[in-house]
C-alpha cells in the first residue's frame, strides 16, 4: 500500500515511499515534436511478465513550452479476461508521491476483484522520474543512508540550524542530479501525461483508481478535465485546498491517534513506555546485533509505517517493541523501517521513492512559512500530537531551499464539476485523516462519499467487503452508492 507520509523517515521527517553519486537523466529527444504528436502515439504493446503487456509512451518534460525534450514513461496493462464484456481500461495509482502505478498494476489480481479483472483492462504507468521512467536519484545509498537517519526535530536554534543545512544540502544534489528538469516532476503534469495516455488508449473517458496521493493526482486531473472523467474512484483523500504545513500538521495528529488506538488494543505497553524509547534513541542511539544504529529518526519511521495497517501491521509492531523496551536486540524496528525506505540487506535502495517523493512534494506545493513559524509550530505540534507531532513541523523544509517554483495548479480546486465519482474515506485514517476526504467531497460537488468507520489507510482492497461490493458496482455499471453511508468490520 502508498504512504503519502514519506515525510517521516528523513531528517526531513518524510514519510509520504542504484548505487553511485547520482543517477544521470536520460537526454531523450523527440525531433519536431508539438503537443498534437504527442497526443497521436500508436502505443506499441509486447509480451512481458507472461500475462502482461508492456510499452512506453512519450510525454513533454514541460507543456508550457514544449521543446524537444521529452520523458518516457514505462506502461504496462493486464488484459480484461472477458474481452466480449470488457468495458475498457482503468488506470490505477498507489499513491506515493512517487509510487510506482506499474509495479501496482503488476498486482493486478491482488488489488481488484476478479469482477474488475473480466472486465477491464488494468493499466498502470510509472509518473515521470519514478521507478521505470527514467528514475532521478539526488543521494547515494550511503548518503541516502545518513540522510533517513538524521534526526528531524529541532527544539533549539543550533538543531534548526542543523536541518537547514541538511535541507539545503538534499535541495542543491537534487538540483544538480536534474538539471533543467528540477521544476518538472509535478503532479499538475502527471495529469497531464495521464490524459495522453487515456488518448493513447483510445479510451472516451477515463476510468481510475487512485489512493492516498494517487487521489490528488485524480483531482487535478478531474479539474483539468472534467469532460474526459469516466468512473473514477479517490480512495485515502489528499483535500487538495489546504497548505502542506496544515496536512503536516493534521497527519501528525492522526499517526499520534492511531498510536493511542493501537496501544489500547494490548497491555505490553504504553505510550509513555514508546516516548522512553524514543527519548532514548535520541541521546543514544540503539544498536542491533548487525551493529546498525537504530536512531530516533529510523525509529519514528518504524512506528508509523507500522500504523498503516492495524491487520498485520499492528501486531509486527507488538513484537518489535516489547523486545526493545525490554532490551533486547531492537532489529524487528530497524526491520520495519528500512522495509518502509525500501532499503534490503545489503544497503541499497531498490528504487528512488525516498528521493523523488520530496522532489515530487516541492513542486506541488509552495511552502512560505519562516523558520520561526517552523519552531513555532514544532511547540504547537507537539501539544496536540506528542510523539509525531515535533517531528512534522520541519517537513516542508527542503521545499523552502528549493531551486524550482511550484507548479501551483491554476484551475479552480474549490467546485470541480465532474461526472458522479466516488470518494473512499476511513474515519481513523492516520496518514489521509477523514476530514480530508470531506474537504474533498466538498470540493466535489458531483461525488458520494463512502465511509469506512474503523482503523488503518484507505478502505478498498483491505477486505472490508461493503467498501470493495460497492467499489465493483460502481466500476461495473455505474451506480453510485447511497450517499453518507458508512461500512464497519461487520457490514453495513
Amino acid at each position: 500500500m502508498s504512504k503519502r507520509t514519506r515525510w517521516i523517515s528523513a531528517v526531513l521527517i518524510s514519510l509520504v515511499l542504484i548505487a553511485g553519486l547520482f543517477i544521470g537523466i536520460k537526454k531523450s529527444l523527440a525531433p519536431n515534436w508539438n503537443l498534437n504528436k504527442f497526443q497521436h502515439q500508436n502505443l506499441k504493446w509486447s509480451s512481458c511478465y507472461d500475462s502482461f503487456q508492456c510499452t512506453t509512451l512519450k510525454v513533454p518534460v514541460s507543456y508550457e513550452e514544449i521543446t524537444q525534450k521529452f520523458f518516457t514513461l514505462q506502461v504496462i496493462r493486464h488484459r480484461a479476461s472477458d474481452q466480449r464484456n470488457r468495458i475498457g481500461s482503468m488506470i490505477v495509482n498507489p499513491g506515493g508521491p512517487g509510487g510506482s502505478g506499474f509495479d501496482y498494476a503488476y498486482n493486478a489480481d491482488s488489488i481488484v476483484s476478479a469482477s474488475l479483472l473480466a472486465n477491464y483492462d488494468i493499466v498502470g504507468f510509472d509518473p515521470r522520474g519514478v521507478n521505470g521512467s527514467e528514475p532521478i536519484r539526488c543521494l547515494s545509498d550511503n548518503e541516502e543512508d545518513t540522510f533517513l537517519s538524521q534526526d528531524g526535530k529541532a527544539t533549539n536554534p543550533t538543531q534548526v540550524t542543523e536541518l537547514v543545512k541538511i535541507s539545503k544540502d538534499f535541495a542543491s544534489k537534487c538540483a544538480l542530479a536534474a538539471g533543467s528538469r528540477l521544476g518538472h516532476y509535478s503532479t499538475l503534469e502527471t495529469a497531464k501525461d495521464m490524459e495522453l495516455l487515456r488518448l493513447a488508449l483510445g479510451e472516451k473517458k477515463l476510468d481510475y483508481l487512485g489512493k492516498s496521493y494517487g487521489t490528488y493526482l485524480g483531482t487535478l486531473y478531474a479539474a483539468l478535465y472534467p469532460q474526459s472523467v469516466g468512473r473514477m474512484v479517490l480512495d485515502g483523500a489528499i483535500d487538495p485546498n489546504i497548505s502542506l504545513a496544515e496536512q503536516n500538521r493534521k497527519q501528525a495528529i492522526g499517526f499520534d491517534l492511531a498510536l493511542k488506538d493501537f496501544v489500547a488494543s494490548q497491555n505490553e505497553f504504553s505510550i509513555n513506555d514508546i516516548q522512553k524509547l524514543i527519548d532514548r534513541s535520541d541521546l543514544k542511539p540503539l544498536i542491533t546485533t548487525q551493529n546498525r544504529k537504530l536512531t530516533q529518526a529510523l525509529l519514528i519511521t518504524a512506528l508509523a509505517a507500522s500504523l498503516y495497517d492495524n491487520k498485520d501491521g499492528w501486531p509486527t509492531l507488538a513484537k518489535a517493541l516489547s523486545q526493545a523496551i525490554g532490551g533486547a536486540n531492537p532489529q524487528e524496528l530497524l526491520n520495519i523501517a528500512d522495509d518502509y525506505n525500501r532499503r534490503d540487506g545489503f544497503g541499497k535502495f531498490i528504487d528512488n521513492q525516498n528521493d523523488i517523493s520530496i522532489m515530487i512534494t516541492c513542486v506541488d506545493w509552495s511552502v512560505n512559512e519562516s523558520l520561526s513559524t517552523m519552531s513555532k509550530d514544532a511547540i504547537t505540534y507537539a501539544k496536540s500530537a506528542p510523539v509525531f507531532g515535533p517531528f512534522l513541523a520541519f517537513a516542508g523544509l527542503p521545499c523552502k531551499y528549493w531551486k524550482a517554483p511550484p507548479q501551483i495548479p491554476k484551475m479552480n480546486l474549490m467546485k470541480i464539476k465532474t461526472p458522479p465519482i466516488l470518494i473512499i474515506g476511513v474515519t481513523k485514517d492516520p496518514a489521509t485523516p477523514y476530514e480530508w476526504s470531506q474537504g474533498l467531497k466538498k470540493a466535489m460537488p458531483n461525488s458520494v462519499l463512502l465511509t469506512y468507520d474503523g482503523e488503518g489507510h484507505t478502505g478498498h482492497g483491505r477486505g472490508i467487503s461493503c467498501i470493495d461490493e460497492k467499489v465493483d458496482s460502481y466500476f461495473l455499471t455505474g451506480k453510485l452508492p447511497a450517499p453518507a453511508l458508512i461500512c464497519t468490520a461487520s457490514g453495513n
